[in-house]
């Protein structure tokens, strides 16, 4: 796509993500001809922020596409399931971040710094991967292209920024005193992503199993995830357990992750300087920190890993896979 300027849609545009997608196309300095921002009747006529400029939301029909040539979903599967084919029959490029299409043989799911490539074989529908996937692959990559990877054991530690708004208004209804409904709480308490369907592991965990091992080209690659959300406004923490195929040292290790793109090393224990969810805040970069051995199992290696949910595990990596596109 060779265009001096791009003509972009959000789909979603007043939920968190679709928010954060437009922050991040302005400040990226993406080119924008026209934006539209869509979602649904309920919230049409509203305005969201675009810089300095502010955007009247239209509702999302079936002609909405017309004349666009990038959309950026993050509106839910239902939507995406219904309206992407209809984006893309209209000649626009569709990067979605819903669940319904990343497993989907025939669509990309990119993450720009970890599977550039994959997007060339792209049939106007990408994928964005899931936010807790997102973060967990850059390190995977850098480690896996220097020693292999053998078996990654990973406990995630989620903002409830990740159920989106409705997420964060019970959280603030709970803080406040306020009954809620909810069959369990979120304020000053842990809980669990609650669909499990017919598995015993929740749907969060079995996206993080099949997404990991698409964007790695691994089918067989060994994994071990829980996930658990937290009473915290924003900011994914992972903690990650790795066997490598082959031998290294802490020093190594710790430069093969600082020299790879997107990520940015934060591990200075002796003056207690390591990757929270307060440092990734309003950055687009991954933080891995508390690198360390672990001498239970051969090549073995622990790791800390902290990105803004929001940015990185949704805007900021769908705005790179338009960057790709527009470069391509």
């Amino acid at each position: 796509m060779n265009k001096e300027k791009v003509n972009v849609a959000v789909v979603g545009a007043t939920g968190l993500v679709g928010r954060t997608m437009l922050q991040v196309l302005k400040e990226r300095n993406f080119p924008c001809g026209s934006v539209k921002a869509l979602a649904s009747a309920r919230t049409a006529g509203q305005f969201v922020e675009f810089g300095s400029e502010k955007i009247i939301v239209e509702e999302l029909i079936s002609t909405s596409f017309d004349g666009v040539d990038i959309a950026l979903f993050s509106a839910g599967s239902d939507v995406s399931r219904v309206f992407a084919p209809i984006a893309a029959d209209a000649g626009c490029i569709v990067i979605d971040n819903g669940s319904y299409w990343r497993m989907h043989e025939d669509v990309p799911l990119c993450v720009p710094e970890v599977n550039p490539e994959s997007i060339k074989s792209h049939k106007n529908i990408i994928a964005n991967p899931n936010c807790s996937t997102i973060q967990l692959v850059l390190p995977l990559k850098a480690l896996d292209e220097a020693f292999g990877l053998k078996r990654v054991v990973c406990s995630t530690y989620q903002s409830i920024s990740g159920a989106g708004q409705k997420g964060l208004d019970q959280l603030d209804s709970e803080v406040s005193g306020e009954k809620t409904n909810c069959k369990h709480r979120i304020a000053f308490n842990t809980m669990f992503h609650s669909s499990y369907g017919d598995s015993e592991f929740t749907q969060e965990e079995r996206k993080m199993f099949a997404e990991t091992r698409k964007i790695m080209n691994n089918k067989d690659l060994r994994l071990a995830f829980t996930c658990v959300r937290l009473p915290v406004l924003g900011g994914h923490g992972e903690s990650v357990n790795l066997e490598l195929k082959s031998p290294f040292t802490l020093d190594g290790a710790k430069k093969v992750l600082s020299d790879f793109e997107g990520i940015v090393l934060v591990d200075d224990l002796a003056n207690d300087i390591y990757p929270t969810a307060q440092l990734a805040s309003g950055k687009d970069e991954v933080f891995v920190g508390r690198v360390r051995l672990d001498d239970s199992v051969e090549n073995g290696l622990y790791l800390w890993i902290s990105a803004d949910n929001l940015r990185k595990g949704a805007a900021t990596n769908a705005v790179q896979i338009a960057e790709l596109l527009i470069d391509s």
